[in-house]
């Protein structure tokens, strides 16, 4: 049926439904850091955010200070993501308390369990992506990577909605039984409508409508009409002007959808997408965002030391192809990671980009941040950030957010940030500081109200776990975590390994939630649970889905240097 797109404004729109659609994912290989040197159903789609402009021409600018190279181990020449297995069979499933985890005044929640609640033994959940209602904050939804057994890496598009909160969480099923999925990217608009982007096994994309707060889906196109590749990302305009609800979606060049371009728009609400197009410099792992005036910033990196901040001017023109009229080489001070000790299978970190919309004396900067080792380092990662205040001219020198004394065999990894309506910067990751092991991570947490100047003491906001149990085949929690923030806090989607299941003699990887405050003020503390006894039910059918559903990125390839490979 016809996806609608939710027009802001007065509500009454309860009456709406969405039919729910059925959905396909990918793998890595020891530690690389990598250097320069080195289908289903079709859902017909309607969409009112259809806004034309004209724009003067743009005139291309030149970068700033080039990024410093760092010769280092061999890169990788493969996707992150990837099929490998069929889905695994599933003789029976056990089910025990979900986890409710309590560190000090953090609550985390867990998201991915089944009708009645409980945790699902014998699963995996990783690689998490929130969206959060504009209008209500009550409603969020987590989109992941649900493998329905540890015995098969085979993947598919998980989710899950609340509408208290986050505190109780409802998981329906899969985007689409037995289809692979990876890379889950989730997004919203101002009027609340959720958007879930879930890549194919063959590096096509579908993006999927929600119009009531994720509970239910809609697949908006045919597999491999929304083009995309490996570590696909998008965002949304939402800044009132010519682009208004335009959709911007970048990629790596390691595996793209028909081999076809990085980079693609939707002028509709991503129901169609213009066919795809090349990124100066080809910047790979990263993230888009807009400017107030309806400028797009897409940034990441090359595969290893250099990252990129590339601008576009006249992308909120539905009426012209974009182009691209800035490139500038922004130093964060060391190489991404693939495959490094903390994470074999895949990245330490993505590389995120966000823009300032909060009409204060920040308004309008660019915020750069990425997981490094660092050039004088040889082990360990650290979370590093550069803000532009010029519109991405030129970025400021890099700077450490993570404050533990400089010890470079500790892991500082999965570093994503975030910007609240009032301006202030919200950055968590995770992090083995407290590890006598070294590999045993907490969610930590810090936040800047001075445009990133300066950073609060980072804060432990979860309890430890062994990031290395409960692998499904994979080994990897997958390549990023994410945060959505707001004026008093931000909402947080990660994987961790509270659960235990006493079949495996090993902890599971399943994906929670917690809001984090600069305040610390609590979220709701259920009793925290501990690990239960496992209880039996039969079921005789191998479904890749272990549990009832009710209605409604291994590495890519750079530029033109050795490739990388894909991974979901």
């Amino acid at each position: 049926m016809p996806f609608w797109i939710r027009e802001a404004g007065p509500r009454g729109d309860s009456g709406l439904q969405i039919g729910s659609r059925k959905s396909l994912p990918v793998n890595a290989p020891t530690s690389y850091r990598l250097n320069h040197s080195m289908r289903s159903h079709t859902a017909s789609a309607n969409a009112l955010f259809v806004l034309l402009a004209s724009v003067t021409s743009l005139v291309t600018a030149s970068g700033q200070t080039p990024a410093l190279l760092h010769v280092g181990k061999r890169r990788m020449t493969e996707p992150l993501e990837k099929y490998n297995m069929p889905p695994a069979y599933i003789y029976r499933l056990e089910t025990s308390p979900r986890m409710i985890s309590q560190f000090g005044l953090f609550t985390s929640f867990q998201a991915n369990v089944d009708a009645n609640g409980n945790n699902i033994l014998g699963d995996a959940a990783n690689e998490p992506s929130i969206t959060v209602d504009p209008t209500n904050h009550n409603r969020m939804a987590i989109g992941w990577r649900q493998f329905n057994s540890v015995q098969s890496d085979f993947r598919q598009g998980g989710w899950a909605f609340t509408t208290d909160a986050g505190t109780t969480w409802t998981f329906p099923g899969v985007l689409e039984d037995n289809v692979f999925r990876s890379d889950p990217v989730l997004g919203s608009d101002e009027a609340g409508n959720f958007f879930y982007l879930s890549l194919l096994q063959f590096f096509c994309d579908n993006m999927y409508g929600s119009l009531d707060f994720g509970q239910t889906w809609t697949r908006l196109q045919p597999d491999g009409d929304a083009g995309g590749g490996d570590k696909q990302w998008f965002t949304i305009d939402k800044t009132g002007g010519p682009g208004h609800g335009f959709q911007y979606q970048a990629w790596s060049t390691a595996a793209a959808c028909n081999f076809s371009g990085q980079f693609s728009r939707s002028t509709d609400g991503g129901v169609t997408w213009m066919s795809p197009i090349s990124i100066p410099s080809a910047p790979v792992w990263g993230t888009l965002d807009v400017d107030t005036n309806g400028n797009l910033f897409i940034g990441g990196g090359d595969f290893g030391s250099e990252f990129f901040c590339v601008r576009s001017s006249n992308a909120q023109n539905g009426q012209v192809t974009p182009t691209f009229d800035q490139n500038v080489s922004v130093n964060l001070g060391g190489s991404v990671l693939f495959a490094a000790t903390i994470n074999p299978g895949g990245l330490a970190g993505m590389i995120f980009l966000v823009v300032d919309r909060s009409g204060t004396a920040t308004n309008n900067y660019i915020y750069m941040l990425a997981t490094v080792q660092q050039f004088s380092a040889s082990n360990g990662s650290d979370i590093m950030f550069s803000r532009s205040t010029d519109g991405g001219l030129t970025f400021s020198a890099p700077q450490r957010i993570t404050d533990d004394p400089v010890n470079q065999n500790k892991w500082h990894w999965f570093g994503t940030l975030a910007v609240a309506p009032n301006g202030r910067i919200d950055s968590v990751w995770l992090d083995t500081r407290n590890a006598a092991n070294n590999t045993d991570s907490q969610l930590f947490y810090s936040w800047s109200t001075d445009g990133g100047v300066t950073w609060a003491p980072n804060v432990a906001v979860s309890n430890p776990f062994n990031p290395f149990e409960g692998y499904p085949v994979q080994n990897k929690m997958g390549d990023y975590i994410t945060i959505v923030s707001d004026n008093t806090g931000g909402d947080v989607a990660y994987p961790a390994t509270f659960n235990f299941n006493p079949n495996s003699g090993q902890h599971e990887e399943d994906v929670y939630y917690v809001r984090v405050s600069p305040s610390g003020v609590p979220t709701p503390t259920p009793t925290p649970t501990a690990t239960p006894t496992a209880t039996a039910t039969p079921s005789g059918t191998p479904t890749a889905t272990p549990r009832p559903t009710p209605t409604p990125r291994s590495e890519p390839t750079p530029r033109a240097r050795p490739t990388p490979a894909p991974r979901p």
